[in-house]
């Protein structure tokens, strides 16, 4: 039986997109995100410094992320963005060819615009539309 680290990040992989919030003084904002790989117990989550999103999470770390897959409801996910990059150089590079696969470039999986970070106090559901909302185990 998966983890529930595992059963979020197998279902957020399973999808072709899900939706990361972050918050911008007061106004909301949510853009797609693809990348997400278990490393020691955590997920690991992959940006960029050049992007919104990464000055977002500097100034505002709470964050929320959601994704639906036909047939199994719908995952949230909350916590605190950390953006101390710690990831391994194999999620260095996964993360790397996958954000080139989405058509981003940068200088190999060590080039310093590209970022990783976790969450600090994670919380998950697994969402049905009977208005359950499911608690996951992290």
């Amino acid at each position: 039986m998966p983890t529930g680290i595992e059963t979020i990040v197998d279902y957020l992989t399973s999808v072709p997109a899900w939706y990361l919030a972050t918050v911008e003084g007061d106004r909301p904002h949510v853009r797609p995100f693809s990348f997400a790989m278990i490393q020691e117990g955590k997920i690991q989550f992959c940006t960029a410094t050049t992007k919104d999103v990464y000055r977002e999470m500097r100034a505002n770390p709470n964050v929320e992320l959601t994704a639906w897959k036909p047939g199994s409801g719908w995952v949230i996910m909350r916590g605190k963005a950390n953006l101390e990059d710690t990831a391994a150089p194999e999620v260095r590079q996964a993360g790397f060819e996958h954000m080139v696969g989405l058509g981003e470039c940068y200088d190999g999986p060590n080039d310093p615009a590209l970022t990783f970070f976790t969450l600090d106090e994670p919380q998950a559901w697994i969402c049905d539309i009977d208005g359950s909302w499911n608690p996951v185990e992290l």
